[in-house]
């Protein structure tokens, strides 16, 4: 990290103010180099300075900077902010001359990944930002925010904190047995404190799959036959004519999209193609993707002609669907039912006509009832919500299992300790305190240019 890098952190386009980005030990100088107004060498820390941008002599923009000296940056380097007028062509001329004068254009997310190789954040605190840009609901930004405050990290520090206690506790017996004063750690003491901390661990991840509903939203697929109403489905819950709607079999093909909002939860809707053989290569790959998508999903929306009685392969589909979370939805209830009720027994049934749009707010709160989405708590947004915090957190609390076992059998202490320090270890890898090369580039990877 010796070098300068520069990027542009807005997005491209016409706009009124575009931000170029500079951070690294050269920073100031650089940008001094290109910049008409005060000399930036001598000037404070955290002020802003009216001036021009210029090549050679040319003028290039009107521009205001702002000076940043480490380490009381975001890179906790110095950093140098150029704001200047919107629009791709002054802004990309900026940069070039940035790019001229010793800045290299920084990778997506270096400075991120800067500010976390430099102590700045730890790793659940990065994830939070990248939420955060990305948050599209007012729960995921407060989701994010928690993140990126240190709340959620917190958590973890906390608990390895209770395992390093431990640990020194067994050092000092395994270290020092010969001193009398010391007192002798044992199994008996020791389970009680595995057991508190596998406890505080299964209530982060319980609590980590509302975190996952907040960020992520929840996959819904709406499966059926064709003609039973998917699109018209679609349509209503988006309230808009998002599918197209005939009474021509197959002419959903392929997927379509559309998302919507309960309580603050995006639900990603997905219109399927309607499942049935058939002979049309095109529409036979659209049948093999409803299937894919109806394993995938977090939610399936399983529609039924109520004029029709149900065949074999709606039958197939409703007893695989019993292990996953799915409402059967019986549309066309204008017209006369063939349906028998003992086919449907054990499962959330929702009567409705979406051509009509009866049924779709009772819809919408079986949605609500099945994911507790009133129960969410808003108010304290201290969740895990990347899939590899998860992973790893779930990695500990097997651990855990693991030594309750060899505590239960009579390991000796040493052994414990193995097994002890390797949990600790793996919560670390959530924040940050270890980790490996490959996994920070490929995190920081993800994040937009500029950030």
């Amino acid at each position: 990290m010796e070098d300068t890098i520069a990027a542009i952190s807005t997005a491209l386009g016409v706009g009124a103010i575009s931000i170029i980005r500079v951070s690294g030990k050269d920073s100031i100088p650089i940008v001094n180099k290109i910049f008409k107004g005060k000399d930036l060498t001598q000037v404070s820390s955290h002020t802003i300075h009216y001036g021009h941008i210029i090549d050679n002599e040319e003028i290039v923009d009107e521009v205001l900077v702002s000076v940043m000296r480490a380490p009381k940056t975001f890179t906790v380097e110095d950093v140098v902010e150029v704001n200047c007028h919107g629009g791709i062509a002054t802004t990309q001329k900026v940069l070039e001359l940035l790019l001229t004068h010793g800045c290299r254009q920084a990778d997506a997310g270096e400075f991120t990944k800067r500010a976390f190789l430099n102590g700045r954040i730890d790793l659940t605190q990065a994830e939070g930002i990248m939420d955060l840009i990305e948050a599209k609901t007012e729960s995921s930004r407060a989701l994010a925010m928690s993140q990126v405050d240190g709340k959620v990290s917190n958590l973890i520090k906390n608990l390895r904190q209770e395992i390093l206690e431990v640990l020194a506790n067994i050092e000092v017996n395994i270290d020092y047995p010969e001193y009398e004063d010391i007192e002798e750690f044992t199994n008996d003491q020791l389970f009680p404190m595995i057991g508190h901390v596998k406890q505080s661990i299964l209530k982060i991840l319980s609590e980590s799959e509302n975190g996952k509903l907040i960020r992520d939203g929840i996959q819904t697929s709406i499966i059926g036959k064709p003609n039973v109403g998917k699109s018209s489905l679609l349509n209503a819950l988006l309230n808009e004519s998002k599918a197209i709607v005939t009474d021509i079999e197959g002419t959903t093909r392929d997927i379509v999209e559309g998302t919507i909002r309960l309580d603050g939860i995006l639900l990603h809707m997905i219109d399927t193609a309607g499942i049935r053989k058939t002979d049309d290569l095109v529409e036979s790959i659209g049948v093999e993707k409803s299937r894919q998508l109806m394993n995938e999903s977090d939610l399936v929306l399983f529609v039924l002609n109520n004029n029709e009685p149900m065949n074999e392969e709606e039958k197939t589909i409703l007893k695989e669907l019993e292990s996953k979370n799915h409402i059967v939805v019986v549309n066309k209830i204008d017209l006369e039912s063939h349906l028998d009720p003992k086919d449907l027994e054990g499962h959330i049934v929702v009567p409705m006509s979406a051509l009509e749009q009866k049924g779709i707010e009772e819809l919408k709160e079986q949605m609500k009832k099945i994911f507790s989405l009133e129960k969410i708590e808003t108010k304290d947004m201290t969740y895990l919500t990347s899939a590899r915090s998860i992973a790893l957190l779930r990695q500990a609390l097997q651990s855990l299992e693991d030594l309750e076992q060899g505590l239960k059998a009579g390991y000796p202490m040493d052994i414990l300790e193995i097994d002890l320090k390797k949990i600790w270890n793996d919560l670390g890898q959530i924040i940050g305190e270890t980790y490996e090369e490959e996994l920070i580039d490929q995190l920081f990877s993800q994040f937009c240019l500029g950030k």
